[in-house]
């Protein structure tokens, strides 16, 4: 029991079975014949600009600490410490692009992302330090606790002397991958180890076909009995073989006879096998083909769409796993309730010059954008408050339906003074009677 019991581990023994152990995934062997491993997946071209692709648009995108505030909105909260820790500098050795650019490199290619948090005596984070994912181990103790156990080695600090390191999981920050237990993320390239192993193999092909000359492989017929085969071969190969002695003439002795035996690359539809392969990896990254050099289906009218979904199915769920991953593990759970990470993706879905000022004018018309909003997110200076520049306007002939007609109720009430108003300000004058009133001179 104990063989399957290392093969099947339940879920209250996690283990990162695909985090760069070759042994667990027989030693990295594919259908095709070729061995694939986190690091020979780097070297197909395909993988190398998925993975740089994504790590750089994580690590490029601005990440903040925010606060909530007592109206229900948030600010920045620029004096906590580990705003500057994931804005700027991480640790006094690399900074937060190169930070977050290596721990996406490890989530993409080995499914988990680590970082040892470093704290003072108070238990505050003052450093952040990536840890390589294949020398990790995840387990649990006795207790049934959760553990992190690291395997040091002399690269990293002479000083050590290959000890392993066991660490609690509030030491480390840990981002997993698609996993199947909640706990562990699983290697993308272990996963799709096939078809990586298949565009390793083409890439291979092609490689030999062109040290070859570009010349299929055959047969040299000899009316006769060779004495010497080995001797004939080298001499051929010497003569015809590789890409500088190709398209030579060849001078065939003693009647021999060359006969072609390989397919052509046409027949074997060798272009259309790469091309279909470097889709199947753009796949499994969920990755516009355009955006790693395939241009056959894209147009101008389509690439703006899918740069959009690539920000909103792609970066998405990453910068949440970030995000998610960070608050868990770096805020304390009173400063859960009062902060949270977020990384500002505006930047990435802004469309074109004309759009944007669309966009702002029905902001700006409809009063819930103010000019110095407009000015922020085109990076430019602000307008002074005295100068109208946080007033937020709406257009006036807007109005609610119970309100309809109060303008010009209002505009009659001016025009028209109340008339016992008038009557107060006239003077009373007295009646005359009929006694005391002249009388006109009759005619005589």
């Amino acid at each position: 029991m104990s063989i399957f019991s290392g093969l099947f581990r339940s879920r209250d023994k996690p283990k990162d079975a695909t985090s760069g152990s070759s042994y667990r995934f027989f030693f990295g062997g594919t259908t095709s014949g070729k061995a694939v491993t986190e690091r020979s997946a780097m070297q197909m071209t395909a993988v190398y600009s998925c993975v740089r692709i994504l790590s750089e648009a994580i690590a490029g995108l601005p990440v903040h600490l925010y606060r909530y505030d007592g109206s229900g909105g948030k600010e920045k909260a620029t004096t906590h410490p580990l705003y500057f820790l994931l804005h700027d500098e991480p640790n006094p050795e690399m900074t937060s692009f190169v930070f977050r650019e290596t721990l996406m490199t490890h989530l993409l290619l080995w499914g988990n992302a680590y970082a040892q948090i470093i704290r003072n005596g108070k238990g505050e984070v003052v450093a952040l330090y990536p840890l390589m994912p294949n020398r990790m181990t995840v387990d649990r103790d006795a207790d049934g606790h959760l553990y992190y156990e690291y395997q040091t080695s002399q690269d990293e600090a002479h000083t050590m002397d290959g000890s392993r390191v066991r660490l609690l999981p509030s030491d480390v920050l840990h981002i997993p991958g698609l996993g199947f237990d909640g706990l562990m993320g699983y290697s993308p390239i272990a996963m799709a180890k096939n078809a990586i192993g298949m565009a390793i193999a083409c890439e291979e092909y092609g490689a030999k076909f062109f040290a070859n000359g570009a010349t299929p492989g055959g047969i040299l017929e000899h009316p006769g009995v060779v004495k010497d085969p080995e001797r004939v071969r080298e001499s051929w190969n010497s003569a015809f073989g590789g890409s500088a002695n190709a398209n030579k003439v060849a001078v065939l002795e003693e009647g021999m006879k060359y006969t072609p035996i390989s397919i052509s690359p046409e027949q074997a539809q060798f272009l259309e096998t790469r091309k279909f392969q470097i889709n199947e990896i753009a796949r499994i990254f969920r990755i516009p083909p355009h955006m790693i050099g395939d241009l056959e289906k894209s147009s101008f009218s389509n690439i703006e769409q899918q740069s959009l979904e690539f920000v909103k199915y792609t970066l998405d769920p990453w910068v949440c796993r970030w995000e998610q991953s960070m608050q868990r593990a770096l805020l304390s759970m009173d400063e859960k309730k009062e902060y949270f990470f977020k990384f500002n993706v505006d930047g990435l879905l802004r469309g074109d010059y004309q759009s944007r000022m669309n966009g702002y004018a029905t902001g700006r018309q409809n009063g819930w954008m103010s000019a110095n909003d407009i000015r922020e997110l085109e990076n430019l200076d602000r307008i002074p408050e005295e100068e109208g520049g946080d007033l937020y306007l709406i257009n006036g002939n807007m109005t609610k339906l119970k309100d309809a007609g109060i303008f010009a109720v209002s505009s009659q009430a001016q025009e028209e003074p109340d008339e016992t108003e008038e009557s107060k300000q006239e003077p009373e004058q007295p009646q005359q009677s009929e006694r005391t009133r002249p009388r006109k001179k009759e005619a005589l």
